[in-house]
């Protein structure tokens, strides 16, 4: 599969970068469709570099569409589908994450909702991003819906094994998450063990709330940080937005630099 032009700037953030900033827009966790394209508008003024939809299995159909459009009408940054189950898809999309549950119990989030989903993702001309989806205890809501066989957070060479098998078996992406609005993000020793295991774009989402937290993940080796609950409990988006990407590309920059170094 060729690699395309989501994919492609990426990658090429992470080479002069070193850090991505992706905001989750969950058109349920807002009040109006109108409230949920000014998050994304405050994300991009803010800095952040993608702007990923969807998260729960309500975010579909009509209502998924008009938050993209109305989304794609005012920001110029890629919009990514962050998909809750099949029906998370959308021919307004620039890519879909393509993920499969690495660690689930259930074939469906391992192979099943990839097959029902593949030949409309094709059809509809929406970049795929061949992903390998990791859930960390806590795990929250996407734990239980996925059947997750959650990594627990002492033990970061389960998470690497999980994300070496991911790249192994052709993934281009590896996402550690501990779920929506979890107590605590991925512990940086886990983060540290899983770079340490894989050279493919690694993201790291669930419970990063502070720009500190996100700086020290980023500095623990992560590429790209996702962020939703932190976006959504806030007035001043822009403002937590900027802050996160302060932080982020001062860690990412160090990052470029020690790499061309080596």
């Amino acid at each position: 599969m060729k690699t395309g032009k989501v994919e492609l700037y990426i990658r090429e953030k992470i080479k002069k970068e070193g850090a991505l900033l992706s905001i989750v827009i969950d058109p349920c966790d807002h009040p109006s469709i109108k409230a949920a394209i000014e998050t994304a508008y405050a994300a991009q003024l803010g800095g952040a570099d993608i702007i990923a939809v969807g998260g729960s299995t309500e975010a579909q159909g009509e209502l998924l569409d008009k938050v993209i459009k109305g989304i794609k009408a005012k920001v110029r940054l890629p919009i990514t589908l962050f998909p809750g189950n099949i029906a998370t898809i959308s021919p307004f999309a620039d890519a879909i994450f393509f993920m499969t549950l690495l660690n689930s119990r259930n074939p469906y989030w391992i192979s099943q909702a990839q097959t029902l989903s593949a030949p409309l993702i094709k059809k509809l001309g929406v970049e795929p991003l061949p992903m390998g989806y990791i859930l960390v205890e806590p795990g929250g809501t996407a734990g239980w819906v996925g059947d997750a066989n959650l990594v627990p957070r002492n033990r970061p060479k389960i998470a690497a094994a999980l994300a070496l098998a991911g790249q192994f078996s052709g993934k281009r992406l590896i996402f550690t998450d501990a779920g929506s609005n979890a107590f605590a993000p991925v512990p940086t020793e886990m983060v540290a063990t899983v770079r340490a295991a894989i050279d493919i774009p690694y993201v790291v989402g669930g419970g990063v709330k502070t720009p500190e937290q996100a700086g020290k993940i980023i500095e623990a080796g992560a590429d790209c940080i996702q962020v939703g609950t932190a976006a959504e409990k806030i007035k001043d988006v822009k403002k937590l937005v900027a802050d996160f990407v302060k932080i982020m590309k001062e860690r990412g920059k160090e990052k470029v630099k020690k790499y061309k170094k080596q």
